[in-house]
């Protein structure tokens, strides 16, 4: 019975750690929001990602921070919030490790793939980064609590998928690498050290199995 108490608290600390991380995430992107809106937008146009320019390498890192309007940066944040909350509760070292390499792919690959004319700038690359790591964590990790999660986050936001296609004056490449890269740190971040096959058995072994997740979570 201590060490399920244990493991509860251990669960409970480590999602209000994710809850602070994104709303303090969130707190500097807005911060930032206003004095990019006070410049028109001149921190946008100079640090955003400019496509095969090897002068705007260093930019990968800072146009995720960055937006080109205030509708821009409010579609972002519910979405940013939910699936970054997802990502971190189960690890803030992880989920920073994760990403830090969506934030490299998404990058790296609008980088190579954008439009040379264009400017690109904003959190979407992350947000669907983040997307792609919800959805098969619980696959990767043997978690079956996650796996639902993830069947339940496809299935209320599946149209955050129709943002992977091409479509003219939206950073779609962005969209794609990122959401690669979330499947990628996945599989690179999963968890090695105890891992749970999912039960296939009967569907009394899956609420089972079900059941010894969410008592562990405390739930």
């Amino acid at each position: 019975m201590e060490a399920k108490n244990g493991t509860a608290e251990i669960m409970v600390a480590e999602a209000r750690k994710a809850f602070w991380v994104m709303v303090g995430f969130l707190a500097f992107i807005w911060v930032i929001q206003i004095a990019n809106w006070a410049s028109n937008y001149s921190l946008s146009w100079e640090h955003g990602v400019q496509p095969w320019n090897p002068a705007s390498l260093p930019d990968i890192a800072s146009a995720p921070f960055l937006h080109w309007s205030w509708e821009h940066i409010q579609a972002n944040s519910g979405p940013l919030f939910i699936f970054g909350f997802l990502s971190a509760y189960r690890g803030v070292a992880k989920f920073l490790g994760v990403t830090g390499l969506i934030i490299l792919v998404s990058g790296l690959g609008a980088w190579f793939t954008s439009d040379p004319q264009t400017t690109g700038a904003g959190a979407s690359g992350v947000l669907f980064g983040y997307f792609g790591y919800v959805l098969v964590r619980g696959a990767f990790d043997r978690h079956l609590i996650d796996i639902v999660i993830g069947v339940v986050i496809a299935l209320c936001f599946s149209y955050q998928f129709t943002g992977l296609l091409p479509e003219e004056g939206i950073g779609w490449q962005a969209h794609l690498f990122g959401f690669l890269a979330g499947v990628l740190g996945g599989w690179l971040f999963r968890d090695r050290r105890r891992p749970r096959p999912v039960p296939t058995s009967s569907p009394q072994d899956s609420r089972t199995a079900l059941r010894k997740e969410l008592d562990e979570l405390g739930l």
